[in-house]
């Protein structure tokens, strides 16, 4: 085996005289996924709400102060509809946030088999907007959301969003 300098990396087919590393970069110090479980009951909202500020600011996420303020609302108005319309059949819920180079991940979980639909604006009521606020400020952030099944017949509900602006997760 012939010897290519800069220890024993491979060099790239495409003639480069730079070596081909396979090892993927290490993870910034504050990339990781962290999970809580808490009841579905309203006090988990606000408890909700804070461990997940706590958690952004601890692992010192570079995200401005409108992107945080975005993600705390998102993670209320998921956190109260999880509470609301599915803790008859999901008395615990699941929050988790993953957080990589350029983006961060907000799901809530539980196991109500009904999938929501973000609403209509409408006028008359004073509820069942919150899917529609929690699309909204995903979207102007750049980021993306939706619902998904879970092995358990349950669901998730997700909001992506980038770290930095203009770029899309």
């Amino acid at each position: 085996m012939e010897n290519h300098g800069r220890g024993s990396a491979p060099r790239p087919a495409d003639g480069t005289d730079e070596p081909f590393d396979p090892a993927p970069p290490d993870p910034l110090p504050y990339e990781g996924v962290w999970r809580f479980t808490a009841p579905a009951l309203d006090a988990s909202v606000p408890q909700a709400r804070h461990a997940v500020r706590d958690l952004v600011s601890r692992q010192g996420v570079p995200a401005s102060e409108d992107l945080v303020q975005g993600l705390l609302l998102i993670v209320s108005e998921l956190v109260t509809n999880a509470v609301r319309h599915a803790a008859l059949l999901s008395p615990m819920l699941a929050v988790e946030v993953a957080v990589g180079a350029e983006w961060l991940r907000v799901s809530v979980e539980d196991d109500h088999p009904y999938r929501p639909a973000a609403l209509e604006a409408d006028h008359g009521r004073t509820g069942g907007r919150g899917l529609l606020l929690v699309r909204e400020i995903t979207r102007e952030a750049g980021g993306v959301c939706d619902v998904d099944h879970t092995a358990s017949g349950g669901k998730v509900v997700w909001a992506v969003l980038p770290l930095k602006p203009g770029r899309a997760p």
